[in-house]
């Protein structure tokens, strides 16, 4: 799991961004969106990209892959 692989204020800020990215989409609720764009936050907080901009722009580019792949 990654709570042992960040800090509990980065856990926070990577679960605000996840709740801000799912709140903009119709389909925000779904377990497939909602993992799909955890995954990339996830990947941005392991690369040391941890402030909520960054995690919320890697969010956002999670969330504009799924509307292309459609």
């Amino acid at each position: 799991m990654i709570e042992g692989k960040f800090d509990s204020k980065t856990l926070a800020i990577m679960n605000a961004a996840l709740d801000r990215i799912c709140e903009q989409t119709q389909h925000g609720e779904r377990h497939s969106v909602r993992k799909r764009i955890a995954r990339q936050i996830v990947r941005c907080a392991e690369s040391g990209k941890t402030t909520l901009a960054e995690l919320i722009a890697a969010g956002e580019r999670a969330l504009s892959e799924l509307a292309a792949a459609k």
